[in-house]
């Protein structure tokens, strides 16, 4: 007998002690479950592509004005990626669709290209200061061969949660 019947029989003991005595049958429900090893949210970009079928290039238009280019692969997150070669994309709420310090501006080449936003992403976006017809959420922004050489521009101010000047680092 398992030590958790065990223990729900006795608790059943206890708690009829004194009472009049109803009959009553108790049978535990026990429910198994299991885990899987997925990786953290981000850690799929910090991978680099397994094969040339699998590159995205993306370029970033920096605040001031310089252009990273990056060899991206398909399924990063523009946020994320951003992230791993340092640069100053910020996502104070780690993708969770609670802030809009990810917004940038995509090349309009590619804006049809990009799913429509969720309505919880127009929210943002709407909290987002320089708001244009371009503007969406990094964070949204998922990378497929469609989207290869898309230029995403970081806007030359984002709204904060911290008013100190003070940049949080990504987790």
């Amino acid at each position: 007998m398992s030590s958790i019947l065990r223990l729900a029989q006795r608790a059943t003991r206890l708690l009829t002690i004194g009472r009049p005595q109803i009959k009553k049958s108790f049978t535990p429900q026990i429910r198994q479950f299991t885990t899987t090893n997925l990786l953290k949210t981000g850690d799929f970009e910090y991978e680099d592509p397994k094969s040339e079928d699998e590159v995205v290039n993306i370029t970033y238009v920096l605040r001031d004005g310089t252009e990273r280019k990056i060899r991206g692969k398909v399924g990063d997150n523009v946020m994320f990626l951003a992230h791993r070669y340092d640069i100053e994309m910020e996502g104070a709420c780690e993708a969770s669709l609670a802030c809009s310090t990810c917004h940038v501006y995509v090349d309009p080449a590619f804006k049809d290209k990009l799913p429509e936003p969720l309505e919880e992403e127009d929210d943002m976006l709407d909290m987002a200061p320089a708001l244009k017809d371009n503007s969406r959420l990094g964070c949204q922004i998922v990378l497929s061969k469609e989207l290869d050489g898309i230029t995403v521009t970081l806007p030359t101010m984002t709204r904060n949660f911290y008013v100190d000047g003070h940049v949080p680092k990504p987790h």
